[in-house]
């Protein structure tokens, strides 16, 4: 499956609230294979979301595993369909950047430990206990599955947005 284009902020269907998955069929199967080429072939990406590529369904794919943020604690590639946290701890402001606003970066603060809910690409219920890295990446996927971007979330309009230097 090829890698989809990326909606770019202000595309209104970022905004808005997804859909749960009702029934994981081949069709959604095939969506997920689409977002992980997708992802891969980001610059720099560790997540992508359904509404990222104009599908307005809840699920989304995080691998950190090949950053060096999320080198050492990992769950790998996580298909994340209908998540939801059910328990957040902890607290840090880590700088955030997204391939729907590639001209920007900018610091939010999330938790550094959550528990998850969702179901796998095969249909399998799953809960994980995620930390650091790996739990903001989750958590911003989750924002889009919401209708929330970073730039919601940033500490500060004046301090903690960053225009990117270089996005590859």
């Amino acid at each position: 499956m090829p890698a989809r284009t990326i909606l770019q902020y202000p595309h209104p269907l970022l905004k808005l609230p997804c859909s749960p998955v009702e029934l994981i069929d081949q069709e959604v199967r095939d969506l997920l294979v689409d977002l992980v080429e997708t992802m891969r072939q980001g610059p720099g990406s560790v997540g992508v979301a359904a509404p990222q590529i104009g599908v307005s369904l809840r699920l989304c794919v995080v691998d950190v595993s090949m950053s060096k943020l999320g080198k050492e604690s990992n769950h790998g590639l996580l298909h994340l369909i209908n998540p939801e946290i059910v328990e957040a701890r902890g607290a840090a402001t880590m700088r955030e950047g997204c391939m729907s606003i590639p001209a920007y970066t900018g610091d939010v603060e999330r938790p550094t430990r959550i528990t998850l809910r969702y179901s796998d690409g095969g249909g399998n219920p799953r809960e994980l206990a995620v930390e650091g890295f790996e739990a903001v990446a989750i958590q911003h996927e989750i924002d889009h599955l919401n209708g929330i971007l970073f730039l919601d979330r940033i500490t500060s309009v004046k301090t903690g947005l960053f225009r990117r230097k270089n996005y590859r």
